[in-house]
């Protein structure tokens, strides 16, 4: 659970909260493999209230152990990784999609960085977080990109008067950071997993 308090917007893929704006906190919640309810935004909200967190926020879910999570830091960018693999695959694989929700396995990461971010900016470092996952599983000799359920979120402080950083793909200064930090939390984690 990330309490980041008022003034932090986050933009990512979380199944309650998802897409961009303010968040005052963020929940990663451990289901059961099977999960069989049709409404895990509700469920998360529940959860949410239940440890009395208020305002808006943003809530994952995963079946993987929460308290297995990994860390890594680098210059004020922290990333934090759930990592569960045990239905990974590709994401363009060749057999269709399915109706309703996917079996929960799912790679979880939530980046906080220090800086403001352009709407453009949040969004490219979803992107940014994504690849470094991927570039992290191959190097722990899976093959996979991941798996169906995975969710990133990246948290910043909502900009200010000062201009906000207008980009982070992974040669910029914040994208390559968070990128590193990213790599190292999910590649530790899915080595764990080895």
């Amino acid at each position: 659970m990330w309490r980041l308090g008022p003034g932090w917007r986050v933009c990512g893929s979380a199944v309650l909260g998802g897409g961009i704006g303010p968040r005052d906190w963020i929940l990663n919640a451990q289901v059961p493999g099977g999960y069989p309810r049709l409404d895990p935004d509700r469920h998360l909200a529940e959860i949410a209230a239940a440890e009395h967190l208020t305002g808006p926020g943003a809530g994952l879910m995963t079946a993987a152990d929460v308290t297995a999570y990994t860390v890594a830091a680098e210059e004020g960018a922290t990333a934090t990784a759930t990592c569960g693999l045990g239905v990974r695959g590709w994401a363009a694989a060749p057999a269709e999609g399915t109706e309703g929700p996917p079996r929960p396995g799912t790679i979880n990461i939530v980046v906080t960085l220090p800086v403001p971010l352009s709407d453009a900016a949040l969004v490219n470092a979803v992107a940014t977080a994504t690849e470094a996952k991927v570039q992290a599983l191959l190097d722990a000799g899976l093959d996979c990109s991941g798996t169906p359920t995975d969710a990133v979120c990246i948290a910043a402080p909502t900009p200010g008067p000062a201009p906000a950083e207008p980009f982070a793909g992974p040669r910029s200064l914040w994208g390559a950071r968070l990128a590193r930090v990213v790599h190292a939390a999910v590649l530790e984690g899915a080595l764990r997993q080895s």
